[in-house]
Protein backbone atom coordinates (compact mmCIF):
# COMPACT_ATOMS: atom_id res chain seq x y z
CA UNK A 1 0.00 0.00 0.00
CA UNK A 2 1.33 3.44 -0.95
CA UNK A 3 2.15 5.81 1.88
CA UNK A 4 3.13 8.98 0.01
CA UNK A 5 0.62 9.01 -2.84
CA UNK A 6 -3.07 8.19 -3.14
CA UNK A 7 -4.73 6.93 -6.31
CA UNK A 8 -8.48 7.03 -6.87
CA UNK A 9 -10.27 6.14 -10.11
CA UNK A 10 -13.89 7.07 -10.85
CA UNK A 11 -16.31 4.99 -12.89
CA UNK A 12 -15.41 6.91 -16.06
CA UNK A 13 -11.70 6.22 -15.76
CA UNK A 14 -10.57 9.64 -14.52
CA UNK A 15 -7.67 9.05 -12.12
CA UNK A 16 -6.88 11.26 -9.16
CA UNK A 17 -3.18 11.00 -8.27
CA UNK A 18 -2.49 12.91 -5.05
CA UNK A 19 0.76 13.56 -3.23
CA UNK A 20 -0.01 12.94 0.45
CA UNK A 21 2.94 14.23 2.48
CA UNK A 22 1.34 17.51 3.55
CA UNK A 23 3.44 17.68 6.73
CA UNK A 24 6.54 17.72 4.49
CA UNK A 25 4.94 20.03 1.90
CA UNK A 26 4.74 17.03 -0.45
CA UNK A 27 8.51 17.05 -0.93
CA UNK A 28 9.87 14.31 -3.16
CA UNK A 29 11.36 11.69 -0.84
CA UNK A 30 12.98 8.44 -1.96
CA UNK A 31 9.76 6.62 -1.08
CA UNK A 32 7.57 9.04 -3.02
CA UNK A 33 9.87 8.79 -6.03
CA UNK A 34 9.58 4.99 -5.90
CA UNK A 35 5.80 5.03 -5.48
CA UNK A 36 5.30 7.50 -8.33
CA UNK A 37 7.50 5.34 -10.56
CA UNK A 38 5.44 2.29 -9.64
CA UNK A 39 2.22 4.17 -10.39
CA UNK A 40 3.52 5.19 -13.82
CA UNK A 41 4.42 1.58 -14.61
CA UNK A 42 0.95 0.39 -13.62
CA UNK A 43 -0.66 3.04 -15.85
CA UNK A 44 1.06 1.89 -19.04
CA UNK A 45 -1.46 -0.81 -19.99
CA UNK A 46 -4.57 0.79 -18.47
CA UNK A 47 -6.55 1.95 -21.49
CA UNK A 48 -9.56 2.14 -19.16
CA UNK A 49 -7.77 5.03 -17.45
CA UNK A 50 -8.69 8.01 -19.61
CA UNK A 51 -6.81 10.86 -17.90
CA UNK A 52 -4.79 11.48 -14.74
CA UNK A 53 -5.14 14.53 -12.48
CA UNK A 54 -2.03 15.25 -10.36
CA UNK A 55 -2.50 17.29 -7.19
CA UNK A 56 -1.12 17.64 -3.68
CA UNK A 57 -2.75 17.48 -0.25
CA UNK A 58 -2.34 20.29 2.24
CA UNK A 59 -1.17 23.84 1.65
CA UNK A 60 1.50 23.09 -0.97
CA UNK A 61 1.52 21.22 -4.27
CA UNK A 62 5.18 20.17 -4.04
CA UNK A 63 8.12 21.86 -2.31
CA UNK A 64 10.70 20.04 -4.43
CA UNK A 65 13.26 17.52 -3.29
CA UNK A 66 13.10 16.27 0.29
CA UNK A 67 15.98 17.92 2.12
CA UNK A 68 16.64 14.91 4.34
CA UNK A 69 17.02 12.89 1.13
CA UNK A 70 19.42 15.52 -0.21
CA UNK A 71 21.43 15.49 3.00
CA UNK A 72 21.81 11.72 2.66
CA UNK A 73 23.27 12.26 -0.82
CA UNK A 74 25.86 14.63 0.65
CA UNK A 75 27.08 11.77 2.84
CA UNK A 76 27.14 9.17 0.05
CA UNK A 77 29.73 8.22 -2.56
CA UNK A 78 29.37 9.17 -6.22
CA UNK A 79 28.01 5.76 -7.24
CA UNK A 80 25.17 6.08 -4.73
CA UNK A 81 24.50 9.69 -5.74
CA UNK A 82 24.28 8.70 -9.39
CA UNK A 83 21.89 5.87 -8.54
CA UNK A 84 19.62 8.18 -6.56
CA UNK A 85 19.70 10.85 -9.25
CA UNK A 86 18.80 8.19 -11.82
CA UNK A 87 15.79 7.13 -9.73
CA UNK A 88 14.53 10.71 -9.78
CA UNK A 89 15.16 11.01 -13.51
CA UNK A 90 13.42 7.68 -14.12
CA UNK A 91 10.36 8.81 -12.19
CA UNK A 92 10.10 12.06 -14.13
CA UNK A 93 10.53 10.21 -17.41
CA UNK A 94 7.93 7.62 -16.47
CA UNK A 95 5.32 10.24 -15.58
CA UNK A 96 6.18 12.27 -18.66
CA UNK A 97 5.64 9.12 -20.72
CA UNK A 98 2.23 8.21 -19.33
CA UNK A 99 -0.07 7.10 -22.16
CA UNK A 100 -2.86 9.05 -20.49
CA UNK A 101 -3.02 12.87 -20.50
CA UNK A 102 -1.58 14.23 -17.24
CA UNK A 103 -3.34 17.30 -15.85
CA UNK A 104 -1.76 19.25 -13.02
CA UNK A 105 -3.85 21.03 -10.38
CA UNK A 106 -1.22 23.28 -8.82
CA UNK A 107 -1.90 25.22 -5.63
CA UNK A 108 0.06 26.86 -2.84
CA UNK A 109 3.57 26.59 -4.19
CA UNK A 110 5.69 24.55 -6.56
CA UNK A 111 9.40 24.87 -5.96
CA UNK A 112 12.34 23.02 -7.48
CA UNK A 113 11.15 19.54 -8.31
CA UNK A 114 7.59 20.82 -7.96
CA UNK A 115 8.20 22.96 -11.05
CA UNK A 116 9.55 19.85 -12.74
CA UNK A 117 6.35 17.99 -11.86
CA UNK A 118 4.30 20.83 -13.36
CA UNK A 119 6.41 20.75 -16.53
CA UNK A 120 5.73 17.05 -17.20
CA UNK A 121 1.98 17.69 -17.16
CA UNK A 122 0.23 17.99 -20.51
CA UNK A 123 -1.94 20.72 -19.02
CA UNK A 124 -1.20 22.52 -15.75
CA UNK A 125 -3.72 24.74 -13.97
CA UNK A 126 -2.81 26.98 -11.05
CA UNK A 127 -4.54 29.28 -8.61
CA UNK A 128 -3.80 33.03 -8.53
CA UNK A 129 -1.97 32.67 -5.22
CA UNK A 130 0.37 29.88 -6.33
CA UNK A 131 4.08 30.67 -6.18
CA UNK A 132 6.70 28.98 -8.35
CA UNK A 133 10.47 28.93 -8.18
CA UNK A 134 13.53 27.00 -9.27
CA UNK A 135 15.14 27.56 -5.89
CA UNK A 136 18.00 25.06 -6.03
CA UNK A 137 20.84 27.57 -6.38
CA UNK A 138 20.01 29.01 -2.95
CA UNK A 139 21.12 25.64 -1.60
CA UNK A 140 24.24 25.50 -3.74
CA UNK A 141 22.81 22.90 -6.13
CA UNK A 142 21.19 23.10 -9.58
CA UNK A 143 17.86 22.14 -11.20
CA UNK A 144 19.50 19.25 -13.00
CA UNK A 145 17.24 16.22 -13.44
CA UNK A 146 14.19 18.41 -13.94
CA UNK A 147 16.17 20.54 -16.38
CA UNK A 148 15.32 18.66 -19.60
CA UNK A 149 11.59 18.91 -18.84
CA UNK A 150 11.79 22.56 -17.81
CA UNK A 151 13.68 23.44 -21.00
CA UNK A 152 11.29 21.36 -23.13
CA UNK A 153 8.36 23.27 -21.68
CA UNK A 154 9.75 26.81 -21.56
CA UNK A 155 12.45 26.90 -24.20
CA UNK A 156 15.95 28.09 -23.37
CA UNK A 157 15.31 31.82 -23.57
CA UNK A 158 12.38 31.85 -21.16
CA UNK A 159 13.94 29.24 -18.88
CA UNK A 160 17.07 31.33 -18.37
CA UNK A 161 14.92 34.06 -16.82
CA UNK A 162 14.23 31.83 -13.81
CA UNK A 163 16.59 28.84 -14.06
CA UNK A 164 19.51 30.30 -12.10
CA UNK A 165 18.18 33.19 -10.00
CA UNK A 166 16.05 31.15 -7.55
CA UNK A 167 13.44 33.93 -7.82
CA UNK A 168 9.89 33.15 -6.81
CA UNK A 169 7.34 34.04 -9.44
CA UNK A 170 3.57 34.21 -9.70
CA UNK A 171 1.11 31.95 -11.46
CA UNK A 172 0.61 34.67 -14.09
CA UNK A 173 4.33 34.68 -14.85
CA UNK A 174 4.21 30.88 -14.92
CA UNK A 175 1.62 31.19 -17.69
CA UNK A 176 3.89 33.57 -19.59
CA UNK A 177 6.79 31.13 -19.16
CA UNK A 178 4.70 28.25 -20.47
CA UNK A 179 4.62 26.19 -17.27
CA UNK A 180 0.93 26.81 -16.59
CA UNK A 181 -1.86 26.73 -19.17
CA UNK A 182 -4.21 29.01 -17.28
CA UNK A 183 -4.99 30.42 -13.85
CA UNK A 184 -8.28 29.56 -12.16
CA UNK A 185 -9.75 30.39 -8.77
CA UNK A 186 -8.86 28.17 -5.85
CA UNK A 187 -12.51 27.15 -5.48
CA UNK A 188 -12.64 26.06 -9.13
CA UNK A 189 -9.22 24.40 -9.39
CA UNK A 190 -10.33 20.80 -9.11
CA UNK A 191 -13.54 21.23 -11.10
CA UNK A 192 -11.56 22.86 -13.90
CA UNK A 193 -9.00 20.04 -13.80
CA UNK A 194 -11.82 17.50 -14.02
CA UNK A 195 -13.28 19.42 -16.97
CA UNK A 196 -9.91 19.13 -18.73
CA UNK A 197 -9.91 15.39 -18.03
CA UNK A 198 -13.47 15.00 -19.31
CA UNK A 199 -12.37 16.19 -22.74
CA UNK A 200 -10.75 12.78 -23.20
CA UNK A 201 -13.85 10.74 -22.39
CA UNK A 202 -14.96 11.08 -26.02
CA UNK A 203 -11.56 10.26 -27.54
CA UNK A 204 -10.09 6.86 -28.40
CA UNK A 205 -7.60 6.05 -25.62
CA UNK A 206 -5.21 4.23 -27.93
CA UNK A 207 -5.18 7.16 -30.35
CA UNK A 208 -4.60 9.60 -27.49
CA UNK A 209 -1.65 7.54 -26.26
CA UNK A 210 -0.20 7.37 -29.77
CA UNK A 211 -0.69 11.09 -30.39
CA UNK A 212 1.03 11.94 -27.10
CA UNK A 213 3.92 9.59 -27.90
CA UNK A 214 4.27 11.19 -31.34
CA UNK A 215 4.34 14.70 -29.89
CA UNK A 216 7.12 13.65 -27.53
CA UNK A 217 9.04 11.94 -30.32
CA UNK A 218 8.80 14.84 -32.75
CA UNK A 219 10.17 17.30 -30.21
CA UNK A 220 13.38 15.23 -29.85
CA UNK A 221 14.35 17.34 -26.86
CA UNK A 222 14.27 14.60 -24.24
CA UNK A 223 16.71 12.05 -25.63
CA UNK A 224 18.65 9.61 -23.46
CA UNK A 225 21.89 11.57 -23.71
CA UNK A 226 20.31 14.72 -22.29
CA UNK A 227 18.71 12.78 -19.43
CA UNK A 228 22.05 11.11 -18.64
CA UNK A 229 23.76 14.51 -18.72
CA UNK A 230 21.26 15.81 -16.16
CA UNK A 231 21.93 12.84 -13.86
CA UNK A 232 25.67 13.47 -13.96
CA UNK A 233 25.14 17.20 -13.43
CA UNK A 234 23.14 16.57 -10.25
CA UNK A 235 25.74 14.17 -8.90
CA UNK A 236 28.43 16.73 -9.72
CA UNK A 237 26.52 19.48 -7.90
CA UNK A 238 26.16 17.38 -4.76
CA UNK A 239 29.96 17.01 -4.65
CA UNK A 240 30.67 20.75 -4.58
CA UNK A 241 31.51 22.70 -1.44
CA UNK A 242 28.62 25.08 -2.14
CA UNK A 243 26.13 22.23 -1.86
CA UNK A 244 27.60 21.18 1.48
CA UNK A 245 27.39 24.74 2.74
CA UNK A 246 23.89 25.34 1.38
CA UNK A 247 22.36 22.21 2.82
CA UNK A 248 24.14 22.73 6.16
CA UNK A 249 22.95 26.34 6.34
CA UNK A 250 19.36 25.30 5.74
CA UNK A 251 19.36 22.81 8.59
CA UNK A 252 21.23 25.21 10.87
CA UNK A 253 18.67 27.92 10.07
CA UNK A 254 21.27 30.43 8.91
CA UNK A 255 22.24 32.11 5.67
CA UNK A 256 24.92 30.41 3.58
CA UNK A 257 28.12 32.43 3.26
CA UNK A 258 27.24 33.70 -0.24
CA UNK A 259 23.89 35.21 0.79
CA UNK A 260 24.27 38.98 1.10
CA UNK A 261 20.58 39.79 0.67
Amino acid sequence: MSETIKVEVDARGIVQLRLIRPDKRNALSAQMIAELTEFAASAQERRDWRAVILSGDGATFCAGGDLDWMRQQMQSDRKTRMAEARKLATMLGALNGLPQPLIGAIHGSAFGGGVGMACICDVALATPETLFGLTETRLGIIPATIGPYVLARMGEGRARRVFMSAKRFSALEAVELGIVSRVVSADALMSEAIAEAELYLSTAPGAVASAKALARSLSRSLDADRIEESISALADAWEQDEAKEGIAAFFEKRKPHWDHS
